[in-house]
């Protein structure tokens, strides 16, 4: 069966569960529903601010569309996130991607 299918099935059980919208916006990403995949990203971050990997995705998605602005507001939200969850990993990850935009 189909991924997005499965996912959206699952979702309609659990809708708020992060890691299931998570994994739908990726697979959302990969059929190139990049528009889908933001507002996923979106819906998890307004619900789940501490949900830090889906703003290091969300980032990047907007850097394809050529929102650089966006993308580096939505990364140093994540690293604000990343602190507050002790993820020196995930905060070392958004802080790269937004040095590279910012210089």
């Amino acid at each position: 069966m189909n991924r997005i299918i499965r996912l959206e099935e699952l979702l309609k059980e659990q809708p708020e569960d992060a890691f299931m919208n998570h994994a739908l916006a990726l697979e959302y990403i990969k059929a190139g529903e990049e528009e889908k995949a933001e507002k996923v990203f979106r819906k998890i971050l307004s619900t789940n601010p501490d949900y830090v990997g889906s703003y290091y995705h969300l980032g990047k998605l907007l850097e394809r569309k050529g929102d650089e602005g966006e993308a580096v507001r939505i990364y140093k939200k994540g690293m604000e996130a990343a602190k507050r969850m002790g993820d020196t990993h995930a905060y070392n990850e958004l802080r790269a991607a937004c040095e590279y935009l910012e210089f």
